[in-house]
């Protein structure tokens, strides 16, 4: 099972030397998930269910051979959406069939909603798949009957409770017959803030009942769009607090960046899907200098917290970091970029204007940005820094490690 590849999703330590490679070639899903809006043309967002365009088998063998030229750290390769991989298996096997032709090496993996992973474990397992990471977000049906709002299976669109309990008792089987065949089983955990949050510990702990290695509980990401669109969302040391406490029953995932369908490279440092044939540039030192006097811009809509996407800010607050304080200095407005529905209204000449606006800037915090924006920033030597959290704490969060280099 090539236990001595590192896989950086499954091994921590790893994450920045390994790197992976989403062909998005899975368009269709066979569930729906009250936080999900899968989008296939969007260079803008960084979240899992988005890619700039869907591939062919053959185009995914042609991406991979690509990126593999491109940079010699591609250690695994994924199927990740932006639907479900098990709802395209023609598409999913042919491809990791070409994969494993090409290199007799790379790791490959699957993520799946686990419906159907019972009944296709076996031909994962004979197409040289390693990996499974399956999404099980509840234990309890009427838990589960608020996150998802349809399984269809078998020709038959199911829903409420019985959408539900069909979907957790697919879950579970699949994992056991998927580790039975000696497959690695990661399961990821949304969690959600007064929804499954109280069982958790109990998805855990189903998730090692049934066989899986270790689980990864992640944000939700509250999408424009959907019925969880207002939910909040948990801080870092939150989520944090989560995953220690589920650490007594199964080991955790810590770095999860919730990668896009077509991510390639190491984890948090993507090449997009538009630059694998004409190379990756690389990005300057960033602005701001070393030492003190370091500026940041923060894409807030509360003011207190890393709480907005890049594209969608109207206005990015700009702070200094010098002698150990954080001091507000202005408020910048800005065209919002990058439209409601994706990328129709994702406008090249606003997005400029962003990026000459904040030109002074060592970083830009924002809740979630994309590839194209994230590497047009490096270029300008501004370092793009996801997540979500209190300001003042994820400037300092940025600039120590800085000070610390400098120093």
């Amino acid at each position: 099972m090539r236990e001595t590849i590192p896989h950086p999703c499954f091994d921590g330590g790893c994450a920045k030397i390994a790197g992976r490679v989403h062909l998005p070639v899975a368009p269709g899903c066979n569930i729906q998930c009250n936080y999900c809006r899968r989008a296939f043309d969007c260079v803008n967002e960084s979240r899992p269910g988005v890619t700039s365009k869907v591939l062919t088998p053959e185009e995914a063998l042609e991406r991979f051979l690509a990126v593999k030229k491109l940079t010699g750290s591609i250690r695994v390769v994924g199927i990740a959406g932006p639907g479900d991989a098990l709802a395209n298996i023609e598409a999913a096997l042919q491809t990791l069939r070409l994969i494993r032709e090409a290199d007799r090496e790379v790791l490959l993996c699957v993520s799946t909603n686990g419906l159907l992973l019972s009944r296709y474990a076996r031909d994962l397992r004979g197409a040289g798949v390693s990996h499974v990471t399956v999404t099980m977000n509840a234990v309890n049906t009427a838990t589960a009957r608020r996150i998802y709002r349809y399984v269809d299976f078998e020709g038959q669109r199911l829903l409420r409770e019985d959408a539900a309990a069909l979907l957790l008792e697919k879950q579970a089987a699949g994992i056991a017959d998927a580790a039975a065949l000696g497959l690695r089983v990661k399961v990821n955990i949304v969690l959600i803030k007064d929804l499954n949050e109280p069982e958790i510990e109990a998805i855990a702990q189903k998730a090692k009942d049934a066989g899986a290695a270790l689980t990864n509980i992640m944000q939700l990401i509250p999408v424009k769009g959907t019925l969880f669109e207002s939910l909040p969302m948990l801080s870092r040391a939150e989520l944090d607090a989560v995953r220690k406490k589920c650490e007594a029953i199964l080991p955790q995932m810590y770095h999860c960046v919730q990668c896009r369908a077509d991510a390639a490279g190491l984890l948090g440092e993507d090449i997009p899907l538009s630059d694998e044939c004409r190379g990756a540039a690389e990005a300057p030192a960033p602005a701001g200098g070393g030492g003190d006097g370091i500026r940041v811009a923060v894409a807030s809509k509360s003011g207190v917290l890393v709480d907005e996407h890049f594209g969608h800010a109207e206005a990015f607050r700009v702070y200094e970091y010098r002698s150990g304080a954080v001091r507000f200095l202005e408020e910048r407005p800005v065209a919002r970029y990058c439209g409601a529905n994706g990328s129709a209204a994702c406008g090249q000449d606003k997005r400029e204007g962003v990026f000459d606006t904040l030109a002074d800037c060592a970083a830009v915090l924002a809740l979630r940005i994309g590839e194209a924006p994230r590497r047009a920033l490096a270029e300008r030597g501004i370092r793009a820094v996801m997540g979500y959290d209190y300001i003042d704490k994820a400037i300092r969060a940025f600039v120590t490690p800085r000070l610390h280099t400098a120093g």
